[in-house]
Parts: C-alpha cells; structure tokens; sequence
C-alpha cells in the first residue's frame, strides 16, 4: 500500500506520515526510543512494508526476508499507547499499546505490553513482556484515620469505613 507523505501518519500520532514513520520505513533515520519503533510497526503492518517489520524484530533481523502470502490479511485500523516506560538500563524499554483492527464488521483490539532493547545503538522489538490488559492491582487497605479514598475530605472511620 503506498501511502503520500502529506497524510496523516496511521500510528496516531498527530503528525504526517513523511514527518513520522516514513523516514523510519525508508531507513533515512533510527527510531529515537522504543515507542518511535512501536509507531513504526504499527505503520508497518498498515502500509504492508512486512520487510521493515522483519528487520525490527530481534528474531528475525538476522535471517533472510521471506515474504508471508499470509501477511497482509488483518486490516489494521489504528494505534493506541497507553505507556511507554523505561526498563532495567537504558537499552530496555516498554512500550503498552492496543492496536485495533477490523474482523469482518466489528473492530476487535490486540492489546500488549512489548519489550524493546537497543541494540548496537539500534532499538528492536524483543517480543511480548505480556499480552492483554495489565493486571488489577489490589487496593491498598486505608487506615480508619487516612483519609477516605473516595474523596469526601472525611476520614476514613467516618466516612465508608464505618461498619
């Protein structure tokens, strides 16, 4: 799929797609950080440049490109991050997304928390740290004389902590 420079970037990001992921695609520069790599394969998938795709996983980067028939059936339809959050070090990143699709008439969603690495100062796609929604955390408990966490400004025991 070719897609004009002038057009909106399909990653989400608000700028066009020769001022965002174009350049990335063409290799005329480097993702700056793991969420520049994330739009990128994103915009990857939806302009059907699987090679680009092939390179930024850490799997695949070294091994020959072989076009998929497969690839290229799932329409892609749009990008949503939710976090991209530093790792261990410097050269680790997390990068919490849905990307959106459409199956049939419905819309449906892929929702991931990736882990990228720079590599030899280059940022690849590692794979999944983990895939649907992020766990419910449990409430802390709220001590009778915090404050009530619902926010009436009352103290817990006098508010929904009475018994």
């Amino acid at each position: 799929m070719n897609l004009p420079p002038s057009d909106p970037c399909p990653c989400g990001s608000g700028q066009t797609f020769g001022a965002c992921c174009e350049p990335i695609l063409k290799q005329q520069k480097p993702a700056a950080n793991a969420e520049q790599l994330m739009r990128s394969r994103f915009t990857a998938h939806f302009v059907h440049d699987f090679l680009h795709v092939h390179r930024t996983y850490s799997e695949t980067a070294n091994e020959p490109y072989v076009a998929d028939p497969e690839a290229g059936k799932t329409a892609w339809t749009r990008l949503v991050i939710h976090s991209h959050t530093p790792g261990a070090n410097a050269d680790a990143a997390f990068v919490d997304f849905t990307a959106y699709y459409r199956e049939g008439d419905k819309e449906q969603a892929l929702h991931e928390k990736a882990r990228f690495h720079r590599i030899r100062g280059t940022w690849m796609y590692t794979g999944p740290a983990r895939t649907g929604p992020a766990p419910i955390q449990a409430q802390a408990k709220v001590g009778r004389n915090e404050p009530c966490p619902c926010g009436s400004g009352k103290k817990s025991k006098q508010c929904c902590g009475k018994s």
